[in-house]
């Protein structure tokens, strides 16, 4: 999908396709790139969420811009707000929840694992992805930054589906959350921290990926 997101946004940044115009179907353009449909289809959700083009039902793909969106939107939030409030968030949390884990909190950090690694609906998997990072902040035991990760959950939700487009980000996701469980199920802060810490990163990464390091506001 990366492959063929980069090259379509080449060919529209190089007028190929001007604005306005339609790109071709998504059978002709998974002849031309050798790939499957549903490749084809994570490439241009991934054209439409940076900007650069419009669906229309019924009527197909057309070019809306010439240049990507460099910090989309997410809800209220845009994409580099959401990155630096949950590297200052999230991973001290992390932390504070391998101390102060109830019982309770590690079941239910144990079941949502559990269930994401074998939920195959994307809504459903983005729904307890979200409730995951929440279950977190309540288990640090600071009302405060349970309030907070519940302010952005929508934001968060709506992230966690862009970025999934990059195929096996959510297997992978599976296993980053994996870790972040067995570091408060142990008790260990740094390895908490350390954990989540990667988790970012990763979704960060991901990000860069889709909308481009380059085109992204410092």
């Amino acid at each position: 999908m990366e492959a063929v997101l980069a090259d379509l946004r080449d060919a529209i940044g190089r007028g190929e396709y001007a604005i306005g115009e339609k790109l071709p179907a998504e059978s002709a353009l998974a002849q031309h790139y050798g790939v499957s449909r549903s490749v084809v289809r994570e490439a241009l959700r991934a054209l439409q969420a940076i900007g650069l083009t419009r669906s229309h039902t019924g009527k197909g793909t057309f070019v809306a811009a010439s240049t990507a969106v460099g910090n989309p939107i997410f809800g209220s939030y845009s994409a580099r707000d959401l990155v630096e409030v949950r590297r200052h968030v999230e991973i001290p949390v992390t932390g504070y929840a391998a101390a102060r884990r109830s019982e309770d909190d590690l079941d239910l950090l144990a079941q949502l694992v559990e269930r994401m690694e074998t939920e195959t609906e994307d809504l459903a998997w983005t729904a307890l992805d979200t409730l995951f990072h929440i279950t977190i902040a309540q288990a640090s035991g600071n009302e405060v930054f349970r309030r907070v990760i519940e302010e952005i959950r929508d934001a968060l939700a709506r992230q966690s589906s862009f970025v999934n487009q990059l195929r096996g980000r959510r297997e992978q996701s599976n296993v980053e959350h994996r870790r972040i469980v067995r570091a408060i199920l142990a008790g260990s802060e740094d390895e908490a921290v350390a954990a989540m810490r990667d988790h970012l990163a990763a979704v960060e990464a991901s990000l860069q990926a889709i909308v481009g390091p380059e085109d992204r506001d410092e």
